[in-house]
């Protein structure tokens, strides 16, 4: 969980999350756990947080059933698909979640 602290402090990240939600059209539901995700285990170091936000966004639309490929979110995020790819699930079982096992 997250402090209200942790949404003022990221507030330009967020800003950013909902950019790029808005550029893949995801749902009010992918979104919001999108942002609880990121805000949930946002990165401590500047340069980490653009990969958390893009992992965010991923696995947000997926537990939402608002899926978006890796290479979409990569693109509309500016990382590479790599990033998502390696970050998603360490991102769910850092916020307590179990990834998918398809």
């Amino acid at each position: 969980m997250y402090r209200a602290r942790d949404r003022v402090e990221n507030e330009g990240w967020l800003d950013d999350l909902d950019a790029a939600a808005d550029a893949l059209d995801l749902g009010a539901a992918a979104r919001e756990r999108a942002t609880d995700l990121f805000l949930s285990t946002v990165p401590d170091g500047e340069r980490s947080k653009p990969a958390a936000l893009a992992a965010s966004l991923y696995a947000g639309g997926l537990i939402a059933g608002d899926r978006r490929s890796q290479r979409v979110v990569a693109e509309a995020v500016g990382v590479s698909r790599l990033t998502i790819q390696g970050r998603w699930r360490p991102l769910l079982d850092e916020a307590g979640l179990d990834p998918p096992t398809w």
